[in-house]
């Protein structure tokens, strides 16, 4: 009785997993920026980006948390709740300080146990030690 009785829990409990899973992120909520480009920026300098959300489901949502890659990505966002219809946004910084090609994640945590995966990428520069600063004349 007690195997027939657990089995049923765990059967039970595998469908209600995999009918949560089964929820597209990308239907409930619009995502702007969520694979962000860079392109070649300075080295060890500072940037940022805006991720911009829309919630386009029924139901109000929040995020519970972002969670970044590694220390060099800060994140900056307000938890919400955000209604139907209304746009939010994440911001990431990412300081610059890995050198060459750069790609960085960062993970969006939402209210019903919902997930986004931010991708953002570039590449990095150091400017030479004797370079001109910028808008510097030559005189002849």
């Amino acid at each position: 009785m007690k195997k027939l009785l657990f089995t049923i829990i765990t059967v039970l409990g595998l469908v209600g997993f995999a009918q949560a899973q089964e929820t597209d992120i990308d239907k409930l909520i619009e995502f702007k920026n969520d694979n962000y480009n860079f392109g070649k920026i300075e080295y060890n300098k500072a940037v940022s980006f805006e991720v911009q959300l829309k919630n386009i489901g029924k139901d109000s949502v929040r995020i519970e948390r972002v969670q970044v890659g590694c220390g060099c990505t800060t994140p900056k966002y307000e938890l919400g709740p955000y209604a139907p219809g209304q746009t939010f946004k994440v911001e990431l910084g990412f300081n610059g300080a890995t050198k060459g090609v750069f790609e960085k994640n960062a993970t969006i945590y939402f209210s019903n146990g919902l997930t986004k995966l931010i991708r953002f990428f570039g590449e990095t520069f150091e400017v030479p030690a004797n370079a001109a600063p910028a808008g510097a004349a030559s005189k002849f």
